[in-house]
């Protein structure tokens, strides 16, 4: 049995991932600040949130990653972390730069080298090689499809082509779809695999993207194997709707529950790929397990656009599909970012297992036993404040 350490073990994934090892037969740490954006405001709320992950049998501990002295005590007889604490939020990151940098690469910044004061020399004379004497034999992060920009792209005239950014002009005219570089036609996109350079849009894609190099290289350094996963969209039971940054499918169900108009940004036609918590949870699970170090893309494989999703969102929650399509825009989205799935099934063992419609089904019914939440148009309005937002 080894011991793991969750950092933002209590949020969304860290939740479903804390269950699954546990039964598993893993001892599991869960180390969470409980932010009042993801958590809920009140103490007793996230007292029940940290009851319920002691329930299953992990332990929690209450704290700031950034702590040295709160990581010390996390990492005690530690042998693997799966490092999911960050703060999330494409948009908000454009307006709470600080807030990102620190928390997300300050944090991870702290855990390594939280790792490095137990570390102690092993072997004999040539062979002799520094080694972590906390035990911590196994890195896992999590990463985000956001450090891509726009997705692999193809132009039916030049070819496969690195799409850039939309420029404000062309969204304000409602010029959607991302351009060749070249010709300026609309690409066509194409599954993305992880070679394709990265390209961050985003405070928090750049945050996510020094994470999991940071990672990556930390590893590589101290031998011990290192593994970032780029998390599409997670959906699923658990998510925190009180988060105006949440999926967009936990907010799409809730705005049908209350019977109001669901907010489509442009068209309705961008392309993403959607990945059940679930299966996201068993990703962290088998890059524990696989004593590899590399770079995943975390996906089901079948793109979906956001209006067809809407639409089966309706049908899960059995309301009708009210839209409003304002033709509202947000800088820095990507049109689409579809996932080429192959690395992953290849060298972790790795193929998404719930079909979309049952995940759905399954956030629909989870949705009935949760309070109404009105936080997005609180997010629109800052978006436009900042001038983020059309």
């Amino acid at each position: 049995m080894e011991r793991i350490l969750i950092t933002g073990g209590a949020g969304f994934i860290g939740s479903h991932l804390a269950e699954r090892l546990v039964a598993t037969g893993h001892a599991v740490r869960v180390l969470d600040a409980f932010s009042p954006q993801v958590h809920g405001g009140g103490s007793a709320l996230r007292a029940s949130q940290g009851g319920e992950l002691e329930r299953v049998g992990a332990e929690v501990m209450v704290g700031d990653v950034r702590s040295a002295a709160v990581l010390r005590r996390a990492l005690h007889d530690i042998q693997g972390v799966v490092h999911l604490a960050a703060a999330v939020g494409v948009g908000q990151s454009m307006y709470r730069i600080a807030d990102y940098a620190a928390i997300n690469m300050q944090g991870t910044a702290a855990l390594l080298q939280a790792l490095l004061p137990a570390r102690r020399m092993g072997g004999t004379g040539t062979r002799r090689r520094c080694e972590l004497g906390s035990g911590v034999r196994r890195l896992v992060v999590a990463s985000s499809m956001s450090v891509y920009g726009e997705g692999a792209g193809r132009c039916p005239a030049c070819g496969p082509v690195a799409v850039g950014p939309r420029r404000r002009e062309q969204l304000e005219r409602g010029d959607w779809e991302a351009q060749c570089p070249h010709c300026c036609r609309a690409a066509e996109p194409t599954p993305t695999r992880e070679d394709k350079a990265a390209d961050p849009r985003s405070i928090y894609a750049i945050s996510k993207l020094a994470q999991e190099q940071m990672v990556r290289c930390f590893g590589q350094a101290y031998g011990i194997p290192a593994v970032a996963l780029r998390f599409f969209n997670v959906y699923g039971p658990g998510q925190a709707l009180g988060n105006p940054y949440t999926g967009v499918a936990a907010l799409f169900s809730a705005r049908l529950r209350a019977g109001a108009a669901v907010p489509i940004f442009e068209d309705g036609r961008q392309q993403r790929d959607f990945i059940n918590v679930r299966d996201a949870a068993r990703a962290c699970h088998l890059a524990l397990q696989s004593g590899i170090s590399g770079t995943f893309n975390i996906a089901s494989g079948e793109p979906v656009t956001i209006g067809a999703l809407a639409q089966e969102l309706a049908n899960a929650v059995g309301r009708p599909l009210r839209t409003d399509y304002g033709g509202a825009f947000r800088i820095g989205d990507v049109r689409h970012c579809l996932a080429d799935t192959t690395t992953a099934e290849e060298q972790l063992g790795f193929r998404a297992e719930v079909p979309r419609r049952q995940g759905l089904g399954e956030l629909a019914a989870w949705l009935e036993g949760q309070p109404a939440v009105r936080a997005v148009q609180t997010a629109r309005e800052e978006l436009r404040a900042f001038g983020l937002g059309g």
